[in-house]
């Protein structure tokens, strides 16, 4: 920090009251488990409500009282409040209570800074930082004047306060300048995705809900997996083979919390992107929490934020190992196209049927039919292979690849511009080629050799 404060500690007293004037409440157990996520030893939890928030120190005289004889109590070196602070409140209660307080915003940005692993999100934790510090800067350095005059004693003609505003601003523009070039280098990757063709599916969801761990069952990758909240901040990517579809790039991306602050957001906005530019988005709920309606409706929020709402959504409800509902299944609207899908992403139960879901959304309408591939054609029964459409082959009498596919209509399309001939519908439900379709398929080879 910018001016002298009293150390942090581990031992925390947790505050958190009810304001009357919210119209959306903070979650007092979610906070303790922010809390205990960052390292915090929660010694004691006082809560209460107001009307509104005192302008000087957020909660009123006798709550100021019973805070400061916790704090000296437990030896806490460390108050945390489940709301956000204005900075002269943050510094009166400082003052007051002798120890390092946080609001939680604070808190966050704090755990942000522990989780970041890759270069970029450190960049992105310490813009988010620096933008929640500059306004925090005011008295901080009252101590020191502007320079005086005299020999000896002229300076620049800056309060220190100017001089660390200057600093930070001068900090801010160069991590922008990184990010923004970071920004450039998703991009350019985004773009040579959709020149292959390979789709995109984005891990969204609230904290904690099982996105890495299910990352992990569909990808065999072994990103960090933990129960806390922001156990992953930086967006991975990984190539996933789908069945009947082919190769998709499946990303894992940070979790989203109630009242998540804007300056996170758009600190994270390149990783974000992920999500805003994805073809489908696979929302992960805690089917085993209470309140995943409610933090199904948050996460829509930040969704529409990043301009990420009108993305095609998939839900996975997760955990069904810890509820009743412990058969995975898929549900499917009234057209049959698929909307949620029942999982346990920690035993592996559902990840089939998970993977058959993504599949049919992502390749529209399935076809299902019989190819006859000739021997000159081997490049594209290899790519028939590749991308997984092949479930049946053989060699008929003429000594043509004889493939029952299924795969997406437009895929098929592709294929059948190429000179690959299909057998007639017919014939889809027998693996023998009738004395009929054979003549039929001589007829379309001929035609299609010509």
């Amino acid at each position: 920090m910018f001016f002298d404060r009293p150390e942090s500690g581990e031992i925390s007293i947790l505050v958190h009251i009810s304001i009357n004037s919210e119209s959306e409440r903070q979650d007092p157990e979610e906070f303790e488990e922010l809390a205990i996520s960052a390292g915090a030893l929660p010694a004691a939890y006082l809560k209460g409500s107001r009307r509104h928030p005192s302008p000087n120190y957020f909660i009123g005289s006798g709550k100021l009282e019973e805070l400061s004889a916790a704090v000296e109590s437990h030896k806490a070196g460390l108050v945390l409040f489940n709301h956000s602070l204005s900075p002269s409140q943050e510094r009166n209660l400082e003052k007051h209570l002798n120890c390092r307080v946080l609001d939680r915003t604070g808190l966050i940005l704090d755990i942000f800074a522990q989780r970041a692993r890759s270069h970029e999100g450190k960049l992105q934790v310490e813009l988010a930082q620096l933008e929640h510090l500059s306004s925090r800067l005011t008295r901080g350095w009252t101590h020191l004047d502007r320079q005086k005059g005299g020999i000896g004693m002229r300076g620049a003609g800056e309060k220190q306060l100017e001089l660390d505003q200057r600093m930070i601003r001068a900090r801010i523009k160069g991590i922008n300048k990184s990010l923004t070039k970071v920004r450039g280098q998703r991009e350019q990757g985004r773009r040579a995705r959709k020149r292959a063709e390979v789709p995109t599916v984005s891990l969204v969801g609230y904290t904690n809900a099982g996105k890495s761990t299910l990352f992990n069952q569909l990808t065999n990758a072994h990103t960090l997996a933990a129960d806390k909240l922001f156990a992953t901040l930086d967006s991975t990517l990984r190539k996933i083979s789908l069945p009947n579809f082919g190769t998709a790039i499946m990303a894992d991306t940070v979790g989203f919390i109630s009242h998540l602050p804007h300056g996170l957001v758009e600190a994270f906005r390149a990783t974000l992107e992920e999500t805003a530019e994805a073809n489908l988005l696979l929302h992960v709920i805690d089917a085993s929490n209470d309140a995943h309606l409610e933090f199904v409706n948050e996460v829509n929020k930040v969704l529409t934020e990043i301009k990420a709402d009108s993305v095609n959504q998939l839900e996975i409800m997760n955990k069904i190992d810890l509820t009743e509902e412990s058969t995975p299944h898929i549900q499917r609207d009234e057209s049959g196209k698929p909307v949620r899908v029942w999982v346990s992403a920690k035993t592996g139960v559902g990840m089939d049927l998970l993977l058959e879901a993504i599949s049919e959304l992502l390749g529209g309408k399935m076809a299902e039919e019989i190819l006859l591939i000739q021997p000159h054609q081997a490049k594209l029964r290899s790519q028939l292979y590749e991308q997984g459409y092949i479930e049946e082959e053989q060699i008929n009498e003429e000594g043509l690849y004889q493939l029952r596919v299924r795969m997406p209509a437009q895929e098929l399309e592709r294929f059948l511009s190429k000179g690959v001939v299909a057998l007639p519908n017919t014939c889809l439900k027998s693996s023998q080629i009738t004395g009929e379709a054979t003549e039929i398929l001589n007829d379309n080879i001929h035609t299609a050799t010509n």
